[in-house]
């Protein structure tokens, strides 16, 4: 499973992904986790907020914050 977490490095987007790391940690899911800054690659996913959630490709959250729970919730699906 590839995560990306999509964010410029504001104090929500470092949220998240801490949240990806410690769900993906309980979960014990084998899963590569990327934090993904470039502008460029952020654009390409066509999102309008960050930050945002990617598994394997797909958007599945974009302009929220998500809680442990909600995270692990989209990582089980």
């Amino acid at each position: 499973m590839e995560i990306k977490v999509l964010g410029t490095g504001c104090s929500s987007c470092k949220a998240l992904f801490e949240t990806v790391k410690q769900a993906v940690n309980e979960l014990e899911i084998d899963a590569n986790i990327i934090k993904e800054e470039d502008m460029m690659q952020i654009m390409s996913y066509k999102i309008m907020r960050l930050p945002a959630l990617v598994i394997d490709e797909k958007v599945v959250s974009a302009g929220k914050k998500l809680s442990l729970k909600e995270t692990k919730e989209l990582l089980t699906k």
